[in-house]
């Protein structure tokens, strides 16, 4: 069960571009993480497989000479998961585009909120992690009581 050092290489290298790409922000980046990391699993997958031989077909050859079919099942189910957690991201990609025009994830109500409250002096740190009664503040709060002060 040797495989070569430069598939060995050519894995890691895919691994460590796959998890770069997912952990931006941007989901086009994320959706090609994840299917670089599809297919740097797949090549861990078929390298671990042991020692590639002829088809696993009965007949054909010697029952030592043969590849083992589970190593291909497991790399067309792979397949098959990736595309699906590809197709789901596109959906995912081409509903935020639709709603803002743009795939970057930096807009979090949770962090407006802690730093709203941070800028308040309602809360302390930003590591403390009170969420209580930000269910009910949107992010238009600010704009909603300088409209009613100004109004009365």
């Amino acid at each position: 069960m040797s495989s070569s050092f430069l598939l060995l290489a050519l894995i890691a290298i895919l691994y460590t571009a796959g998890v770069y790409l997912l952990l931006d922000r941007s989901l086009t980046r994320v959706l090609l993480g994840v299917l670089v990391l599809g297919n740097a699993t797949n090549l861990l997958v078929i390298s671990a497989g042991g020692p590639f031989g002829a088809a696993a077909l009965v007949g054909r050859a010697p029952e030592s000479a043969m590849s083992d079919a589970l190593v291909q099942a497991l790399v067309l189910t792979a397949i098959v998961i990736t595309l699906g957690v590809a197709a789901f991201l596109l959906s995912i990609i081409h509903r935020t585009w639709t709603l803002d025009r743009e795939d970057d994830l930096t807009v979090d109500t949770e962090d407006r909120s802690v730093r709203r409250r941070l800028e308040r002096d309602e809360q302390i740190d930003e590591d403390e992690f009170d969420t209580t009664g930000c269910e009910q503040t949107s992010d238009t709060d600010d704009e909603r009581t300088s409209r009613a002060g100004a109004q009365a």
